[in-house]
């Protein structure tokens, strides 16, 4: 993928590939601990942002087969191109001449070089992008120690020029430690003569969480952490400095599913523009099962929530309704485009007219009045035929109104409906007594009559402890660094990310495991 200027590229967070796509060079550190995913973050980067024949991968650490075998998506001929293994490219350096690399400038050559680009530059002669690297600080390393492998760079990045080149070092302990520099000299050395005066693009892999006092010789820093949530792992990548970058979103929660980098949530909004569907074609249910309407929730699922099931999501608190429905719209339309119905309780800033309007995009208006039934406590006059203007009923009217409604919603077929309820509606309503009293009534006829129960559960209930222990599954809706995501505690899962299928558009959705 060539650069692009500005966007979101892959997995890539788009204020990285705004920091590299600017004007002139950029040198940027990447730091964490062992395990955080900076290798496959530098090798996103080579793939998504490089352009062939001018971006190289050099890898102190491990030999390129090793680095295949880890990810073999690396095995394009490409791809195989970048990586450069520091263990060959002595050999490589010896026969350069045979190769027809571009050959070693004479230091004295290089000095009336660089008199004489002074001159041109006093007199504003000289314009446009550099045609030769600049070796002032590496001709001064190379006094102490040969470095092969570098100078095997630096001749390849001259050779790419005036076009702008992407340098990936893995690791900077290893080429320091190799040639016992100092790294603050070999990475002041890169910034000068590559970056500043050759106009490369330079990224350099920290083994370690600290940078050591060297940040301010680079234009840019990026930390990658691992922490723990509820004993899962998760991933988080910190912008700290991205010179001349405005940084929109300073952490994103990352993945390295499929041994890819992947920064979470930057996709959502292409992704829920993009054309998807005039109408909804059902997925089909599974023996004893009901389909999410999300494959990969099924398949999570073993082929979908279970027929008289009842379901709970516990919703945490910064999480959105447009997140959390990104995983309930598509059962919900299953449910519809198959001529089955639905009776709502909806949580409190949910939108009954919202709903609607979300779901007739795919799926006729009609059906919709007659099959979707939204009790709301709160009012005592409508004319919209699909609400129930509870406010208005005494005790035995409602339960009368209740009884029709869920005749609405099984529809004269007598299909199976979704029940789906907001807890803290009623415990807001009636108090925590009468309302568990009521999802107990609520939860077995679900379960008897075969129906498909969802529960929503949102912090604070005093009653959710009694909840859980009804319900056959339990789910966690999270937000971890602006991207919703879902884990399960019964059953155990991993963590998922939820985002609108980036093909298919909203409102399929897809969930990717955070690893």
């Amino acid at each position: 993928m060539s650069r692009n200027n500005g966007g979101a590229v892959g997995g890539v967070p788009p204020e990285v590939v705004s920091f590299l796509s600017g004007k002139g060079g950029r040198s940027l550190i990447v730091k964490g601990g062992a395990g955080t995913g900076k290798t496959t973050f530098g090798l996103e980067l080579l793939e998504r942002i490089g352009e062939p024949e001018r971006s190289f991968y050099l890898s102190t650490r491990v030999g390129d087969e090793a680095l295949y075998r880890q990810f073999p998506w690396l095995k394009t001929s490409e791809m195989r191109s970048r990586i450069l293994d520091a263990a060959k490219l002595f050999l490589d350096t010896i026969q350069a001449g045979a190769k027809g690399q571009p050959a070693e400038v004479p230091e004295t050559e290089q000095k009336k070089i660089r008199a004489g680009r002074e001159v041109l530059g006093s007199f504003g002669q000289e314009h446009g992008p550099p045609n030769r690297v600049d070796r002032t600080h590496l001709s001064s390393l190379l006094k102490r120690s040969p470095m092969p492998e570098v100078e095997n760079l630096y001749n390849r990045i001259e050779h790419a020029l005036p076009a702008k080149s992407l340098l990936v070092i893995d690791s900077l302990e290893g080429v320091t430690h190799k040639y016992g520099l100092e790294m603050e000299e070999f990475v002041m050395a890169l910034q000068k003569d590559l970056v500043e005066g050759s106009s490369a693009d330079v990224v350099m892999i920290l083994e370690k969480p600290e940078a050591g006092g060297i940040e301010y010789l680079v234009d840019g820093l990026i930390s990658i952490q691992r922490e723990e949530l509820d004993e899962r792992r998760v991933r988080h990548l910190r912008l700290e400095k991205l010179r001349a970058t405005n940084i929109g979103r300073p952490r994103y929660a990352v993945t390295l599913n499929d041994g890819r980098f992947e920064a979470l949530g930057i996709a959502n909004g292409a992704a829920a523009r993009a054309s998807g569907p005039s109408s909804w074609t059902p997925f089909p249910d599974p023996e004893r099962f009901y389909s999410t309407g999300i494959p990969d929730f099924d398949r999570l699922l073993g082929g979908g929530l279970r027929r008289g099931s009842f379901n709970a999501f516990e919703v945490d608190v910064n999480v959105g309704i447009d997140d959390y429905y990104m995983l309930f719209t598509p059962t919900f339309l299953n449910f519809l485009a198959q001529g089955r119905g639905m009776i709502g309780v909806l949580a409190a800033g949910e939108s009954p007219e919202k709903l609607r309007e979300s779901l007739i995009r795919y799926v006729q208006p009609n059906h919709f009045d007659t099959r979707v039934r939204i009790p709301d406590y709160t009012i005592a006059e409508t004319e919209d035929p699909y609400i129930l203007p509870m406010a208005r009923y005494g005790r035995d009217e409602a339960l009368r109104a209740m009884v029709t409604a869920e005749k609405a919603a099984a529809g004269p077929d007598r299909k199976p409906f979704i029940e789906y309820m907001a807890f803290d509606t009623f415990e807001s309503l009636m108090g925590d007594q009468v309302a568990i009293r009521m999802y107990f009534s609520g939860v077995s006829r679900t379960k008897h009559v075969g129906n498909l129960g969802i529960g929503l559960l949102k912090p604070g209930l005093l009653v959710s402890s009694e909840i859980l222990n009804m319900m056959d599954t339990y789910f966690r809706i999270v937000n971890i660094d602006n991207a919703p995501c879902i884990y399960g505690i019964r059953p155990r899962t991993t963590i998922y990310a939820i985002s609108p299928d980036p093909e298919k558009g909203a409102p399929h959705a897809v969930l990717t495991p955070v690893v």
